[in-house]
């Protein structure tokens, strides 16, 4: 009987998620709209935090330089105290573009007591940047290429729904097999957890952003007090958008094909440290609610392809409906990152790697370690 009521659990969870979460899940219409209208010129200004990049700084410069827009883009590259060439080769992909006078490279000061590595960069950007009195302030990370209607596009965006902060959630590198695997999971899971759909709806406290490609108003930045509101945060790009909708701001993140990133992830261990990083911060350090999502994520995930084990044709076509809701919800995600049909039946191995990642997270804050990230280590308990 308990085996009973517990295998109709992931049946209601999975028609909640399917008809209920915002359509998180229908990743066609996560996309811009394609009727946009062309943008008036506007003074952009692009701030690119960079800290030991490269092998990619070149890449996103170049494809910044030659964006097809209206009005002059200034690029504003705050050098975070890389012991590399970033600084050197970024000049360098400047002069070959012929767009010297179009790259501002500013030395990063140490950190700063009391803030994380990003938000630090970008606020030194952002203060060399407001001198030029930019319309929107343009915020993408050293690794990401953009296409060339990347600006025109975001400007469109914001211009025809008034929103103060606009962002694309960047297509990740989906080359080796650990990313083959893993990477439409992230995707999967990330919008399940900030439904595009809430986050652009006044109506719901929902707010979300990813920091790869952030279109944003001055305006907007000065309203919540500037970066220094989320100075100590990890996930700064949610946060930066929770501050925004908070104080009035309205918002939209959408899907794009034509802005992606270059930082690949060869092995499953590497995409694990980069889900650690931030998981157990997510959760707020709580371990009653990192047990939740734990036994959440089991009865959601796991459960359904278990129940077919148990020999009890009930609790089989439960398992079966769940699983079949489930993969139904995963393919769009495989799709966009070309796997096959069969790949969206993969999701509950999956969500295995993601739930020990997750704990993998708690434990390094616990100990004291944290999440590291070039050199750094975030968000670790003193």
């Amino acid at each position: 009987m308990l085996l009973a009521a517990g295998a109709v659990i992931p049946v209601l969870v999975w028609i909640y998620l399917l008809f209920l979460r915002g359509g998180f899940w229908r990743i066609s219409k996560q996309f811009a709209p394609a009727d946009l209208p062309t943008p008036t010129a506007k003074r952009i200004a692009v701030v690119i935090p960079a800290r030991n990049e490269a092998n990619a700084i070149a890449q996103a410069l170049t494809s910044l330089f030659h964006q097809q827009f209206p009005s002059p883009i200034h690029i504003f590259l705050v050098d975070d105290n890389s012991v590399d060439r970033t600084a050197e080769i970024a000049a360098t992909a400047a002069e070959r573009a012929g767009k010297l006078d179009s790259l501002t490279i500013i030395r990063g000061q140490p950190l700063s007591a009391g803030w994380t590595g990003k938000p630090w960069a970008l606020s030194q950007g952002i203060a060399e940047a407001e001198k030029h009195a930019p319309d929107y302030l343009l915020l993408t990370d050293a690794d990401i290429v953009h296409g060339p209607n990347t600006t025109e596009e975001l400007v469109a965006i914001a211009e025809a729904g008034r929103y103060d902060l606009t962002s694309y959630m960047v297509k990740l590198a989906c080359t080796s097999a650990a990313e083959k695997a893993l990477i439409p999971a992230f995707l999967f899971f990330f919008l399940k957890l900030y439904p595009p759909r809430w986050i652009t709806s006044p109506n719901h406290k929902a707010a979300g952003a990813a920091g790869g490609c952030i279109l944003l108003r001055p305006d907007a930045l000065r309203r919540i007090g500037g970066l220094t509101t989320i100075r100590n945060e990890v996930i700064d790009d949610c946060a930066l958008a929770r501050e925004i909708k908070r104080t009035g701001g309205r918002i939209w993140m959408g899907l794009t094909s034509t802005v992606y990133s270059v930082r690949s992830y060869r092995t499953f261990h590497e995409i694990g440290r980069m889900v650690s990083r931030t998981a157990f911060k997510q959760l707020r350090h709580s371990p009653l609610l990192l047990a939740a999502v734990l036994l959440g994520l089991f009865f959601t995930y796991v459960l359904p392809p278990l129940l077919l084990l148990t020999g009890r044709p009930a609790e089989i076509v439960l398992g079966l409906l769940a699983w079949a809701m489930m993969s139904t919800a995963y393919l769009p995600a495989s799709r966009f990152y070309t796997r096959s049909i069969a790949w969206s039946l993969s999701l509950p191995l999956v969500a295995c790697f993601y739930m020990g990642a997750t704990l993998r997270s708690a434990f390094q804050y616990w100990k004291g370690v944290g999440g590291e990230w070039k050199g750094r280590v975030q968000d670790a308990r003193s």
